[in-house]
């Protein structure tokens, strides 16, 4: 056999194992029921922003306990499985806890799209150590949990397991084993379950940054896949799909096909009118509760305070949402490419910070524009399905209203005259003369008689 075309039999084999144990593992998802998968972010994503997606204090899951030993942070893991132990009725031992998470193992492992070199030992020990972490941290076990309204260190400490813990992707192991060392270690008189009390965690976080003021149901079905997608319950839009005049209930034939969102500055331009929605009342719940008046003249959207963790987190979620399209749907990939394209300039991002729309602490506006308009690259998006895109008929409403002729021109007299008050009074001037030199003329034909 000719040497360019000789086949590398066990080089072949063992790409064809690799994929055939993918393809099982994903059958064993189906099989076990595990909803809310945990994948490696796509390279194309990735690629764009990497340290996004990695932790930088304290590894959760195998993914980077693998790749970054370092962060396995086990002594401190140690410590959170003496609080977890210390807080645990009497009798339940150690080989208790062992017991509990050995008989999740193989449902744990399926919840990861890729397998991992990791015996069995190892992995179970993972997941009982990171679940205690978790749990001593964020579910009120102990007395080991974080602040975010500390000072100095322990703040710094603080925000950086916030952001490794909770926010990032593939930094996560399967919620059930949290739930179940939970129930493990409060049998006696536990009465919250672990869904409800690191989601009164989470409720605080985000009412402080001002994200949501949701308070989904968490302990039933649907239940939290993991710590990231609890976060992601709380940001469900509740605005109507049909918040224009256009309802989202027609089909794509008689509408216009979805194209790309136009900046903010081309809707002033055409008479859109931007307003800030409060998070209060029967209001807007989250930051993705963006409403189109009837007439489609004025956009309300809720405040986004822009720190430096808010692009991590919007990536991540959509990560979550790109390997669970199905279980977690795809609003805050819509969310992110409507405001990536709305405000991704300097201009933009300087109407919407004087409509009060975009608060932010960072260096300039450039940095902010910049930040935006590089949120969805490298993220797929189906913007025609009204299921999949929440803001579907939003954006056909202000398509309507920019492609408004008249609107168009009553918002260029608006921009031309009237934000000047000397032209404005000029022309009003020029107006009042012009009525006057008409109705002169009337009254002068009138008073003519032929027999004067």
């Amino acid at each position: 056999m000719d040497a360019a075309h000789a086949v590398d039999i066990a080089s072949l084999a063992l790409q064809l194992k690799e994929e055939l144990a993918t393809a099982d593992a994903a059958a064993a998802r189906s099989a076990v029921g595990c909803p809310i998968v945990v994948a490696e972010v796509s390279k194309l994503t990735r690629n764009v922003n990497p340290e996004a997606y990695n932790p930088h204090h304290v590894s959760i899951g195998p993914y980077h306990r693998i790749n970054n030993p370092e962060l396995a942070r086990d002594e401190d893991k140690i410590r959170s499985l003496g609080t977890v132990l210390s807080a645990a009725s009497a009798g339940v031992t150690l080989e208790a806890y062992l017991d509990v998470v050995a008989r999740m193992e193989a449902q744990a492992r399926s919840c990861y799209v890729h397998t991992f070199n990791l015996e069995s030992n190892a992995f179970v020990r993972m997941l009982l150590l990171d679940a205690c972490y978790v749990l001593v941290h964020f579910g009120g076990v102990g007395a080991g949990g974080f602040c975010l309204h500390g000072n100095g260190g322990d703040m710094m400490e603080a925000v950086g397991v916030v952001r490794d813990v909770i926010y990032l992707a593939e930094n996560q192991i399967p919620f059930f084993v949290v739930d179940e060392i939970h129930k493990l270690t409060t049998r006696d008189g536990g009465v919250v379950s672990a869904a409800e009390a690191i989601a009164g965690y989470v409720r605080e976080l985000l009412r402080g940054q001002q994200y949501s003021v949701a308070t989904p149901a968490v302990a039933g079905p649907p239940e939290p896949g993991n710590l990231l997608h609890l976060l992601h319950m709380h940001l469900t839009p509740t605005a109507a799909l049909s918040s224009s005049r256009t309802t989202g209930d027609r089909v794509i034939g008689k509408q216009r096909r979805f194209g790309r969102w136009r900046s903010a500055t081309e809707y002033y331009c055409a008479g859109v009118g931007f307003r800030s929605r409060p998070l209060v009342g029967k209001g807007a719940r989250s930051i993705l509760d963006v409403k189109l008046d009837g007439r489609g003249g004025m956009l309300e959207i809720p405040r986004l305070k822009i720190d430096a963790e808010t692009s991590r987190l919007l990536r991540n979620l959509m990560a979550l949402e790109q390997s669970n399209p199905a279980e977690a749907g795809t609003h805050v990939t819509a969310y992110c490419v409507f405001l990536s394209q709305l405000a991704g300039t300097v201009r933009d991002v300087e109407l919407l910070s004087r409509r009060g729309i975009i608060a932010h602490g960072l260096g300039s506006h450039d940095e902010v524009a910049a930040c935006l308009a590089d949120l969805c690259k490298g993220v797929a998006f189906g913007g025609d399905d009204p299921g999949g895109n929440y803001l579907r008929a939003t954006w056909q409403g202000l398509e309507e209203s920019f492609r408004s002729r008249p609107r168009r021109w009553a918002a260029w007299l608006m921009l031309r005259y009237f934000r000047n008050p000397w032209l404005a009074v000029g022309l009003a001037a020029a107006a009042v003369g012009l009525v006057c030199t008409v109705v002169q003329a009337v009254y002068a034909v009138l008073a003519y008689s032929p027999n004067a």
